[in-house]
C-alpha cells in the first residue's frame, strides 16, 4: 500500500471514529433532531396552505403549488440547519474538547469530516420528514425528482456545515458568531426565492437575486420536483452546489489543519 493510500485509509478510519462520537452525542437528545425540523414544518402547515389559492398565478402556473413551496423549505432547512452547527463547535472550544483532540493522532481533516457527516445525516432525516409531510399535505412529484431534491439538500448541507465551522473558528464566540450568521443567512433566504419564486418580484429585485447562489439551487430542486431533469435550471443548480461544496470543504480543511497544527 502506497503512502497516499495509507493516508486516505487513515483519514477514513478517523472520520468514522469522529462521526460515531458526534452521533452518540446527538442521539442523547433525540428530541433535538425532531425539533430541528419544527420550524420548516410550521412553514408547511401554516404558510403552505395559503399558496394553494395561487395556483395558476405567475410562477405557480397551473400545476401543484407544493412543487414550488416544498423545495424552498428544504433548501431553507439545509441553510439554517447546517448554518447553525458552528454553535456546537464553539461550545466544544470553550469546554476544551477541541484542545484535547489536538494531542491525539487523529487526522485533522477527519476532525472536520466527522462532524460534517453527523450534521448531514441529521439534516437528511429531517429532510425526509419534511418531504413526507409535504406528500401528506398534497405534494405531487415523481420519485426520481424527490430523490434528486434530497441529493441537492445533502450536498448543500455538507457545504453549509463546513462554512459554519470555518466561521465558528474565526469568531470563537457566540456573541460574534450569531450576528454574523444572521447577516449572511437572512439575505440568502430572502433573495433566493425560498418562500416565493423571485420571478414574482419587481424587476430590480429579481436581477439582484441572480447574484445569490442559493437561487439556482432552489430553482433546480423545483425543476426536479416537476420532473424536468434535463432543464437548464437543474444544470445550473448542480454546478453551483458542487462549486459551493468544493470551496467550503477546501476552506474548512485548511482552517481545521491550521487550528489543530
Amino acid at each position: 500500500m502506497s503512502l497516499a493510500e495509507m493516508s486516505v485509509a487513515r483519514t477514513a478510519r478517523d472520520t468514522g471514529l469522529i462521526f460515531r462520537r458526534q452521533l452518540r452525542q446527538t442521539l442523547r437528545s433525540k428530541v433535538a433532531i425532531v425539533f430541528g425540523a419544527v420550524q420548516p414544518l410550521l412553514y408547511l402547515v401554516l404558510f403552505g396552505p395559503l399558496l394553494t389559492t395561487m395556483t395558476g398565478v405567475g410562477s405557480f402556473g397551473g400545476g401543484n403549488a407544493w412543487q414550488v413551496f416544498v423545495p424552498g423549505v428544504l433548501i431553507q432547512l439545509a441553510l439554517f440547519g447546517a448554518g447553525f452547527v458552528g454553535f456546537d463547535l464553539i461550545a466544544d472550544l470553550r469546554s476544551g474538547v477541541v484542545e484535547r483532540l489536538r494531542v491525539t493522532p487523529a487526522s485533522r481533516v477527519a476532525l472536520l469530516l466527522g462532524r460534517v457527516l453527523r450534521d448531514t445525516l441529521v439534516l437528511t432525516v429531517q429532510a425526509v420528514m419534511l418531504v413526507a409531510a409535504g406528500l401528506a399535505m398534497g405534494l405531487r412529484a415523481p420519485a426520481a425528482g424527490l430523490v434528486a431534491g434530497l441529493v441537492f439538500v445533502v450536498l448543500l448541507a455538507v457545504g453549509c456545515a463546513s462554512l459554519s465551522y470555518v466561521l465558528a473558528l474565526m469568531t470563537r464566540s457566540e456573541d460574534a458568531f450569531a450576528p454574523l450568521l444572521s447577516a449572511v443567512t437572512l439575505p440568502l433566504m430572502l433573495l433566493s426565492g425560498m418562500l416565493l419564486p423571485m420571478s414574482m418580484a419587481p424587476g430590480w429585485l429579481d436581477v439582484v437575486s441572480h447574484f445569490t447562489p442559493f437561487r439556482y439551487v432552489v430553482e433546480a430542486v423545483r425543476a426536479a420536483f416537476r420532473g424536468d431533469y434535463a432543464s437548464l435550471a437543474v444544470a445550473e443548480g448542480a454546478a453551483v452546489t458542487v462549486a459551493l461544496l468544493v470551496v467550503s470543504l477546501v476552506l474548512g480543511t485548511r482552517r481545521f489543519r491550521r487550528e489543530n497544527a
